[in-house]
Order: C-alpha cells, then structure tokens, then sequence
C-alpha cells in the first residue's frame, strides 16, 4: 500500500513538473510566422555559386546550402513544397534577414564576431569548415600570395574575404588591388578572362571554379591559406526555440550518417531501429517532435526527403557531383573529421 502510494505520488509530482512526458511547446515567434505562412523562407544566390546555391533556367535550385534549407523545410511541413528560396546578394542578407524578408541565412556564412554582436544574429552549430584560398594564372609564375605585391585580385564583394584579403597582404607586406563583383558569375569571368591576377574566394567554391574552367591546368590554387571559416546557418536575435530547431535539424542529419540511416534504408530502419536513439529520431517511440514545436516524424521526413548529410555532400558537391570536392575536415568525427551529432536520448 505504502509503495503504491509513493508510486503515485511519485508520477504525480513528475507530471506537476512537466517531465512525465514531452510536452508540445509553444511555438517561438520565427516558427509560429512560418508556419501561418505556409513556407520557410530561405536564402539563395543571386545567380548561381557552385555547388551550393545553383540555379537553371526554370528557376529550379538545387545545392549542399539550398538541401540545407530543404532539410529545415522538410521538418516542419513534412515535404519540401513549402519552401521558397529567396535569391539575395553577399550584401542582401543581414537586411533580409533583419526585415523578416528571409527566416533564416544559409549562404555560405561565416560566424563572426561582429555578426553576432554588432547586427544582433545568432549561428547555428557549423556545418562546413572551408579556407579561403588563392587561384592565380599559372603563367605568372607565382607560387605564394607574398609574390603578388602590386597585383589585382577579383574578391567578391560584401563578403569577410574582402578583409581576409587586406589582413594577409598587410601581414605579408605587399599592396594588392582588391577588384570587387557582386556576382558569383562576374567575378569568374573577370579572372578567366584576366582582368585580374588572381582570384580570392572561400576553398571549396575555388576549387569548383578552377575544375569547371576550359583549362584548369592553366590555373594553380596556392599553398597560402589566407583564413579558416566556419560556415553556419545565420538568424535573428531573440529566438531560442527557432536556434534550436535548425541546430537539431543539422544534428540529425550528422547522426543519422553516423548510424548509417540513409533515404534508402530509413524506412526499414524506423520499423526496426537498430538502438534506442535511432528509435527517438525516426520517431519510432514518441517524444522528439513536441518540445521542438514539430511532429514526432520530423527527422524521419528529413532523412526520407533529404538524406543525411553525407548524401547531401556527395551529390552536391562530392564524388557523385560533377565536382569531385573531397570531404576533408568535413567528414564525421568517426572518419577524421569535425562534424557530430547531438544526442537523441
């Protein structure tokens, strides 16, 4: 009788507290807009930036930053028919974002100080840890940055590289002539057509534009790594609960790589999870989608819509890609590298 009472007492205190069982949240201001809307409203490019903001001429977008706003999209409608991609310049995204004319900045963006405690936006976790490297015409026979003293270099303009470009040459010593597009597509054009001598962009982009040129052997990336920056998904001030969602979004895109779920296998492995965890992410056993304002199948749809994010970087961007990018750095913790999951207890 005694322990039946304290058995009762026990669960009555729990569910006085809230912790008996997920409770649904109430939406955060940024989700609650979204979701009256009909569609999450993400960024693009104005034009195209290989590899991970691509459009065709029908308008159709496809991209590791543009599957990253699927992903989002995906948890909180269930399919990616709700999203609208919003092309805005380097220089158009802090102001979409701060209007309310995007939810969220996935765009190649890098985490800041000045980002953070000057405009007043918040990061989600990385998702991409790049450099910013330095492709010269081969013919010059440069072989380091510190030789290009009194030489032009296409930057694209409102972007940390402008900076990241003026702090190297001052520590090198030399005088560059920093020539600034707006456009991904202009700025590739004036160096293949050398109006400049070199061209200063974030690794990974560098790379795909030396590999697509007419002759990439005329065109060497140097050795200098001019500097190290972590990409992240950028929002406003103010908003936790919406942080939090993009930050699980991710995460469940780097656990289910780790757990080997795929958009091939997912359905298999909700019927018959293979751990508790991988359970509580599909959505097997309840409890995941409340507390984030979602149902409890979110993840599942991500991964069925989506994939992980080692599918997401592979036809993107990696060996299934016309681009052929190793993953690097980019890999799981498990392979060498920086990513890794939260945990889905």
């Amino acid at each position: 009788m005694t322990r039946k009472l304290f058995a009762t007492l026990g669960a009555a205190t729990l569910m006085a507290a809230g912790l008996a069982l997920p409770a649904q949240a109430e939406d955060g201001p940024t989700l609650k807009e979204v979701k009256e809307r009909g569609q999450l409203n993400c960024t693009g490019h104005n034009g195209s930036y290989l590899g991970f903001a691509e459009v065709d001429d029908k308008g159709n977008w496809t991209g590791l930053d543009i599957d990253l706003c699927r992903a989002v999209s995906v948890a909180i409608f269930g399919d990616d028919d709700s999203l609208n991609v919003v092309p805005v310049s380097w220089a158009q995204r802090w102001p979409s974002l701060q209007s309310g004319d995007v939810d969220v900045v996935i765009k190649a963006s890098g985490g800041t100080f000045s980002r953070d405690n000057e405009l007043g936006l918040q990061f989600s976790r990385p998702y991409y840890l790049g450099t910013t490297v330095v492709m010269v015409h081969k013919d010059l026979g440069v072989t380091e940055v510190a030789e290009l003293d009194g030489g032009s270099v296409c930057i694209p303009a409102g972007t940390t590289i402008e900076r990241q470009v003026a702090a190297y040459a001052d520590r090198k010593g030399i005088t560059v002539e920093p020539v600034l597009f707006e456009k991904t597509e202009e700025l590739r054009e004036a160096y293949f057509s050398r109006r400049c001598d070199a061209y200063a962009q974030w690794g990974p982009v560098t790379g795909i534009a030396r590999a697509v040129a007419d002759n990439p052997e005329d065109h060497i990336i140097l050795d200098d790594v001019l500097a190290l920056e972590p990409e992240v998904a950028i929002m406003r001030q103010g908003d936790d609960r919406w942080i939090d969602l993009v930050n699980w979004v991710f995460s469940a895109l780097w656990f289910a790589e780790q757990e080997g779920v795929t958009s091939a296998n997912v359905d298999e492995m909700k019927a018959n999870p293979p751990t508790s965890e991988v359970g509580k992410m599909l959505g097997a056993t309840p409890g995941i989608g409340g507390p984030l304002g979602l149902e409890d199948d979110w993840a599942y749809n991500v991964i069925k819509n989506v994939g992980n994010y080692g599918e997401i970087f592979a036809r993107n961007i990696g060996e299934e890609s016309q681009y052929k990018m190793p993953r690097g750095l980019n890999k799981l913790w498990n392979e060498g590298g920086i990513h890794y999951p939260m945990v889905f207890d």
